[in-house]
């Protein structure tokens, strides 16, 4: 296996985006695109990245603007893009996409979101169902309700308004993030709600990649982009041929602990989706490629590639 670097053009016009890419020893028999999640960035899908590389699969990804290496200092991280930022992360991900069909033209490709990823990817499903991937892997999402994504909108707004869009508000992070460890009481960590893992608990605490609380601007972008999601018009868009695996840890409070994954599986079966799986871990937290039993969900996550391959 080799991993290597990239660096794209950005869609925002002045950040160079980094791209991290796993390649499998000889030809890859699929592609898969990986989009991270809030307050992370792509290194942290090397361990899972390279069992995929190690079955034949390349894994791709980049810093979504505003995280890791994908911002011009770290005065950027939490902040997406001066204008349309959260339409600035998807053209990303396209860009990203369009390269690898670009050089690996005749394999199938599959994209996988995680957590703010697995929003990003349900955006990308309806904005561009001419992609029409082999398959799609949805991870760690939820099913806000479209009063709740409105409100958070609204108040993004109006504090980017009026403290600025670089703003970095405790109440948009509280209203966020701020109960997701309250399932997990007495606390150890102020993120065990990520994982079981605690090694990987303390390795994400400790680094300052993962510690950076989002600005207003981005905030806004990001409901805005969630938003989305609840227009039926934009759902009917998608390629209804394309097979989907939703997976959720059941004490995933992101996931409403167990409930979203569900709820999402029949979203998309009511709009006529006939490949359809659920997969749900009893215990599991949200990060499921860093969990406990990743070796399971590594190996659910390698059929379905698989069998979509095949």
């Amino acid at each position: 296996m080799e991993r290597k670097t990239e660096y794209i053009d950005s869609s925002d016009g002045s950040t160079h985006l980094y791209v991290q890419i796993w390649n499998p020893d000889g030809p890859p028999r699929a592609v898969l695109q990986i989009a991270h999640g809030m307050v992370e960035f792509i290194d942290r899908y090397d361990r899972f990245a390279r069992v995929l590389a190690g079955d034949g699969i390349l894994v791709a990804g980049n810093d979504h603007l505003g995280h890791g290496e994908s911002v011009e200092s770290k005065e950027d991280w939490g902040f997406f893009a001066e204008k349309n930022g959260n339409r600035c992360v998807v053209e990303d991900m396209r860009s990203v996409q369009c390269m690898l069909r670009e050089h690996y033209p005749s394999v199938p490709h599959f994209i996988l979101g995680h957590s703010m990823g697995s929003f990003l990817v349900r955006q990308y499903l309806h904005t561009y169902p001419e992609d029409h991937f082999a398959g799609a892997i949805i991870l760690g999402t939820g099913m806000q309700p479209a009063w709740h994504v409105a409100t958070g909108s609204l108040m993004a707004k109006i504090i980017r308004a009026v403290r600025g869009p670089r703003h970095r508000s405790k109440f948009l992070t509280k209203l966020s993030l701020g109960s997701n460890n309250k399932y997990f009481k007495p606390n150890r960590t102020p993120c065990d709600w990520l994982t079981r893992d605690e090694a990987i608990v303390d390795l994400y605490c400790a680094d300052e990649r993962n510690r950076f609380k989002f600005t207003a601007s981005a905030f806004a972008d990001m409901f805005e982009g969630m938003k989305t999601l609840n227009s039926k018009k934009n759902l009917k868009r998608m390629d209804t041929h394309t097979p989907i695996l939703i997976a959720s840890g059941g004490d995933d409070p992101v996931g409403s602990m167990g409930k979203a994954a569900p709820a999402y599986g029949r979203q998309l079966e009511a709009l006529g989706f006939q490949d359809v799986t659920v997969k749900l871990y009893p215990g599991a937290r949200h990060e499921l490629v860093n969990e406990t039993n990743h070796h399971e969900i590594d190996a659910d996550i390698m059929a379905f590639i698989i069998q979509h391959t095949d």
